[in-house]
């Protein structure tokens, strides 16, 4: 980049000690480094896809003078990103004696064959870090990122449970306080990352402007925040991408702004930290995030990121159409903003132009009844088969304003337009429900493939229309949204 200071080694600490390394490389994964160059082989390769969470490890990052304690899928973050950060293993809980969560594990039975157990003992002990609750709901999140088919999760949740309620030991939390004091020096160097190497180039500017100007020097970049979707480019695809550049130094694009009418979020959010705003702006847009991937995946995973990939079965983009969002691009001549069911044209191609970045996307607030509900074959870390969002608006029993979009029914998320044709200006009842579930065959023709056959996409995309207007209109009918958890997590 040039005119500007940059860096050419990665620096973090690994463990409790400060290192500095050459990268080789750019594509070598985390998981990959530590196995073989720094011989730490407690952390497994099961899926290479962050699926089964075997190589789970704890990554502690400062974020205005704290340091925040994530568990991640070390499989497929390249080792760069993880520049100015620490990365704790399973090697390195034991301070002077086992870690409360490893006691727990030992004594109440819970350690199973060696494969899976370091990952879970990592993603528990980030649990902890957080304040973790015990409530079954929050351990059953924290360890969905964490397959094992041993012995079962019985003995594993009642570790946890016990784990929790045990404080760390003064060892650790000295180690914790030392870390802290590295990882804020390190956030103040504003110096940019320039990794330019023989197997390829990883840059990682510091400001969006500096992005934009990386981005109109190379436009063919390929862009990365949490590596959830392009780390599997590299590891199940075999793919060389070169350049990689990395929004996770991006501060001025890592922002939650809350207005009287909108939440804009930056485009370096991860879905963990977006999740609480999610929440406050819709329990179901909250509901459907928690079912998203895994812990590891949202502490990684942007959705700024999932929006810009343009997949149709992407899970935020058919809720956020539906509440009118507004998708903010950026480049090295500025900003342009345009409706996000614009951004998608058809499959594999978006509205993107060269040079251009997606910065940020601004979510209204819900006007009227708003729900969206995904529908897979399991509960924790799947693919939708199909996504439908609703936000319908009823003055005097009628349908003033109509929304509706699904994903995983076209080539893209999408808008029904003859669905909405036929509720605006409706009556609200069982009657107008009905014509509206016809209309949707007007507007898709979806596919059969390994989730769903399109019979079945067709029934469930007219049957999540009824489920709103029950939903809404009749909650006598329906269960509480506790009980509903239940249900969907069996049949959904």
């Amino acid at each position: 980049m040039a005119g500007l200071e940059t860096r050419s080694s990665v620096r973090f600490l690994l463990g409790w000690d400060a290192i500095e390394v050459s990268i080789e490389d750019t594509h070598q994964t985390v998981l990959q480094y530590l196995r073989t160059n720094a011989h730490l082989s407690g952390s497994k390769e099961g899926c290479a896809e962050g699926d089964c969470g075997a190589c789970s490890v704890i990554v502690g990052e400062c974020i205005e003078g704290r340091v925040s304690y994530r568990a991640v899928n070390g499989c497929i973050l390249f080792l760069p990103a993880m520049d100015g950060k620490q990365i704790l293993t399973v090697e390195h809980v034991d301070l002077g004696g086992l870690h409360p969560v490893q006691s727990a594990m030992v004594e109440l039975h819970g350690a199973q064959c060696g494969f899976c157990t370091p990952g879970i003992i990592m993603s528990l002990i980030a649990h902890q870090l957080n304040q973790g609750g015990t409530d079954r709901r929050q351990i059953d999140d924290a360890l969905a990122g964490n397959l094992c088919r041993c012995t079962g999760y019985g003995p594993i949740i009642e570790a946890a449970k016990r784990a929790m309620a045990m404080p760390v030991s003064p060892e650790w939390q000295d180690a914790l306080d030392r870390s802290r004091e590295q990882l804020q020096a390190w956030s103040e160097d504003r110096r940019a990352l320039d990794i330019d190497s023989t197997n390829g180039r990883f840059i990682a500017p510091t400001t969006a402007r500096q992005l934009g100007d990386v981005l109109a020097d190379d436009p063919g970049a390929t862009i990365v925040a949490g590596a959830t979707d392009v780390g599997l480019w590299v590891t199940k695809l075999g793919r060389r991408l070169d350049p990689i550049v990395s929004l996770g130094a991006v501060r001025d694009i890592n922002d939650i702004i809350e207005t009287d009418d909108h939440l804009e979020i930056g485009a370096g959010v991860t879905y963990a930290r977006a999740e609480d705003a999610l929440y406050t702006l819709s329990d179901s847009l909250g509901e459907l995030v928690r079912r998203i991937g895994s812990t590891q995946v949202r502490n990684s995973g942007t959705i700024c990121g999932n929006i810009a990939n343009g997949s149709p079965i992407g899970d935020m983009p058919p809720a956020l159409i539906a509440l009118g969002a507004t998708l903010v691009l950026s480049s090295a001549g500025g900003k342009r903003e345009l409706p996000l069911e614009d951004y998608y044209i058809e499959y594999g191609k978006q509205d993107r132009r060269p040079g251009e970045f997606v910065s940020s996307v601004r979510i209204n607030k819900p006007k009227g009844r708003f729900r969206c509900y995904k529908i897979s074959k399991r509960f924790d870390q799947d693919i939708s088969a199909v996504l439908g969002a609703f936000q319908i608006d009823v003055a005097d029993g009628k349908v003033i304003s109509a929304r509706v979009a699904y994903g995983g029914m076209a080539g893209t998320p999408m808008r029904a337009a003859q669905c909405e044709a036929t509720l605006n200006g409706a009556d609200w009842n069982a009657e107008t429900i009905q014509r509206a579930k016809a209309a949707l065959d007007q507007d898709f023709t979806p596919m059969t493939d390994a989730r769903a056959t399109k019979e079945y996409r067709s029934r469930v995309a007219r049957n999540l229309l009824e489920r709103f207007f029950i939903d809404c209109d009749s909650p006598g009918a329906v269960l509480e949204l506790a009980d509903r958890r239940v249900l969907e997590s069996t049949h959904g």
